[in-house]
């Protein structure tokens, strides 16, 4: 039986960032962006792109000894927006291929409770 991780994913529509923690979340494991394993700025954010993501970072991981995570997601929150990026679901999928167990997966992404007023204006943007 190996350790126990925490996989937190943050996806947006321009990257993706994974970053593998043990249970405390103190000490970081192993940590991979979109811009790790691709060329073109433009990909970063792509499936594809977060598929090479995961398979780095379950490599590393699993040289350390850990054989599963709970999954954190994560988008880019606050006042710009709700869900995480179109690469997500991705990521998840390409861990469970590389050999690693998920245990429990939650979204964690930041919603604002009232915060600071919006860009644009009583009426909104006008074009």
């Amino acid at each position: 039986m190996g350790r126990k991780g925490i996989a937190h994913i943050y996806s947006s529509f321009n990257n993706i960032i994974i970053t593998i923690t043990d249970l405390t979340g103190a000490e970081t494991v192993a940590r991979v962006s979109g811009g790790m394993v691709t060329k073109s700025a433009k990909d970063e954010g792509s499936p594809y792109a977060a598929m090479k993501v995961a398979q780095t970072v379950a490599e590393a991981v699993m040289e350390k000894g850990f054989d599963s995570v709970n999954v954190r997601i994560r988008g880019k929150g606050g006042k710009k927006g709700g869900s995480p990026g179109r690469s997500a679901q991705t990521a998840i999928r390409s861990l469970v291929r590389a050999g690693i167990r998920i245990g429990t997966i939650e979204d964690v992404t930041p919603h604002p409770h009232d915060g600071t007023k919006a860009k644009g204006g009583k009426r909104g943007r006008r074009i």
